[in-house]
């Protein structure tokens, strides 16, 4: 398999250039299939007409957009041109767009309609949607293009991911680095394989998967997003063979049994990554898809998803188990500072260098080279690892992360709210789901409607607390801080009893 330097060059022209690379689903009716050497075009063209805006070398450029075969092209396009992709979480508010706009020094952008909605007039943007003459169809034609040769610590694209301060940290990732997760993953994928990817590409996630399926020369089922019976119908009449997903997503493709006991499935290799999930959720997968195996997948963007894999010797995985070292002298525990059990450290070409203009948050996770990642895990006798839970008090909600202080200081700009703490509560579906306690107003009463229709205005959607309790006063520690424990305790007592407020 060809080695890569440059990441937007993530193609082997040696092979077969007319198999099919994308089935884009944007319209199921209407599906639109490109093979490998129409994106290659296409991306040459995305090169060609940023380096014809004269943008300097290294400049950082956005995607804000919904999944999309141009949007794979233009994360190459950018790439193969000396510059650095940036794909934006289109779910983030428009204040938090105006900040990684504003942090990431974002020259250009391409956008869909609704990615223009939120930038459109900050920078300069060229629209998939646009079918003017200044539209991504008319401005962008396929061409050839010599990509630009990077340095070894180039930066080649930056992710944001949320931070404890409330405002997502700019993840900058170089091309080796990345490239080299690349080629600890692609060889295990076949030519044949076909992918489906539903999670949204500024997603460690659902990114990952598209350059391995292209790394591999293999074939990938877009879709702009999740919605479980149209993406298991797409699994089945597009005859996917390989996927990776977050459990939250199959812990709805399970409840649809109607289809998954109908259809027919070619499916054989099942990734489950970027959350928690819990035996029954992987007993529910192996009954609807009995022909496939069921592996669990590990990563972060700050250090890459290239960290465990199959036991070398052979042995199999225990349940739960998200794998053994790929490289055992990249991975170690180390006592965990904020209680019992040890977290995950790691070190491997794919670290990133330090967040993007926060010093000091660099500092606490960047050790002499190791990626500090907040991760508690255990380790078996056979050293296989298995994901325990985080340090602090982050946690993920269908495969986003989520901080209660930033829920709680959303809550409390309501004019009805007080005070408001935020806990996780267990859910199959979502791994954990935010549930709030509210000191309301003096004088207000409050419907957990319309505390709901508050956060989904002014939040997204992942964070909107799915239960209330309305209360008098919030618990404290003996720190005078708010006792979460308590409240989580009380979270789940109230779930059980069905006491939440209505």
């Amino acid at each position: 398999m060809r080695q890569w330097s440059n990441l937007g060059d993530l193609i082997d022209r040696s092979r077969d250039l007319d198999r099919t690379a994308i089935i884009d689903l944007r319209d199921p009716e209407a599906p639109r299939t490109w093979t490998h050497r129409e994106i290659d075009l296409l991306a040459g063209g995305v090169a060609r007409t940023l380096v014809g805006r004269r943008l300097k070398r290294g400049a950082h450029v956005g995607i804000v957009a919904l999944n999309r075969a141009e949007y794979a092209a233009a994360y190459f396009g950018i790439m193969r041109a000396g510059y650095v992709a940036v794909p934006l979480n289109i779910k983030l508010p428009r204040e938090t767009i105006d900040y990684i706009v504003d942090d990431a020094k974002i020259e250009f952008a391409f956008v869909d309609a609704a990615g223009e909605a939120l930038i459109g007039g900050r920078v300069p943007t060229i629209s998939f949607d646009d079918d003017g003459p200044s539209g991504f169809g008319v401005t962008v034609h396929p061409a050839t293009f010599e990509t630009v040769t990077v340095a070894p610590d180039e930066i080649g694209q930056m992710l944001y991911t949320s931070g404890s301060s409330g405002r997502p940290k700019g993840v900058p990732l170089t091309h080796s680095g990345q490239a080299w997760a690349v080629s600890m993953r692609a060889p295990d994928v076949s030519q044949d394989a076909r992918f489906i990817i539903a999670q949204p590409l500024f997603h460690m996630n659902g990114l990952f998967s598209m350059k391995v399926a292209f790394a591999a020369n293999a074939s990938l089922v877009m879709l702009p997003g999740f919605e479980a019976r149209g993406y298991i119908s797409a699994l089945s009449r597009y005859r996917v063979t390989d996927l990776v997903a977050v459990p939250t997503m199959f812990a709805r493709v399970v409840k649809e049994t109607d289809l998954t006991r109908s259809l027919p499935f070619a499916v054989r290799k099942i990734s489950l990554a970027s959350a928690p999930t819990t035996l029954a959720l992987i007993e529910r997968v192996h009954e609807a898809f009995p022909q496939a195996s069921i592996s669990l997948g590990y990563g972060t963007t700050e250090a890459g998803p290239a960290v465990f894999g199959a036991h070398p010797d052979g042995l199999p995985a225990p349940p739960l188990s998200i794998g053994y070292p790929l490289q055992p002298d990249q991975v170690k525990l180390v006592p965990n500072p904020n209680g019992s059990g040890e977290v995950l450290m790691m070190r491997n070409p794919a670290v990133m260098s330090g967040y993007r203009n926060l010093p000091e948050k660099s500092d606490e996770v960047l050790r002499d080279g190791w990626y500090y990642s907040g991760d508690v895990m255990r380790r078996d006798e056979n050293g296989f690892y298995f994901f325990v839970g985080r340090a602090d008090d982050m946690f993920v909600c269908s495969g986003e992360n989520i901080y209660p202080v930033e829920v709680e200081k959303m809550l409390e700009g309501a004019p009805f709210v007080q005070q408001a703490a935020v806990v996780p509560l267990a859910d199959e579906e979502r791994g954990q789901m935010p549930v709030a306690f509210i000191v309301p107003r003096a004088g207000t009463k409050v419907p957990y409607d319309e505390v709901k229709s508050f956060a989904l205005e002014h939040a997204p959607a992942y964070q909107h607390p799915r239960r209330v309790k309305f209360v008098s006063e919030l618990p404290w520690a003996g720190t005078n801080k708010i006792d979460r424990k308590a409240l989580i305790e009380q979270a789940r007592s109230l779930e059980a009893a069905r006491g939440w407020s209505s």
